[in-house]
């Protein structure tokens, strides 16, 4: 259960991608992070900020058909969307347990489906859209400690 929660809202994919930067400056090596929302919702969105905010080498984008991208920078961020698994046993196959010691940020898109081997002290972010403007979310971080993040939505 998360000790600290903090709602925050977007009025844009670049707010959104905004918010991803300024999460990144309170993430530690080893973080792992939870992205719970329906389809686009904006969780690619906030990774693509994250990945800015770490200085990575390219663009996030959607690991959907291949279901882990690497994103090195600051810190090495390990992007994984777990929407075509159907056995939550899949991603032990795809090396998510070494993914989780390796020093980098691990972000899951879709962790339901594994939610069993998700750490316990997982950062989980909650994205929603709003039912009426499609361009306005409400993120919401649930944190195993208080972290301030610097944004002004």
């Amino acid at each position: 259960m998360a000790e600290y929660r903090k709602t925050y809202r977007t009025f844009s994919a670049g707010e959104t991608t905004a918010l991803g930067r300024h999460i990144a400056q309170v993430l530690k090596p080893g973080d792992v992070l939870a992205l719970y929302g329906d389809l686009a919702a904006g969780k690619t969105t906030l990774t693509r900020g994250l990945a800015e905010g770490f200085q990575a080498n390219q663009p996030a984008t959607s690991p959907t058909f291949t279901l882990i991208n690497e994103y090195p920078g600051t810190l090495t961020l390990y992007h994984f969307d777990c929407y075509r698994i159907k056995d939550a046993r899949e991603i032990l196959y795809l090396g998510f347990e070494e993914y989780l010691d390796m020093g980098g940020i691990v972000v899951v898109e879709w962790p339901q489906k594994i939610e069993t081997y998700l750490p316990e002290d997982t950062i989980r972010i909650r994205l929603n859209r709003s039912e009426s403007r499609d361009d306005v979310r409400e993120i919401t971080l649930e944190l195993p400690e208080e972290r301030h993040v610097n944004f002004g939505c």
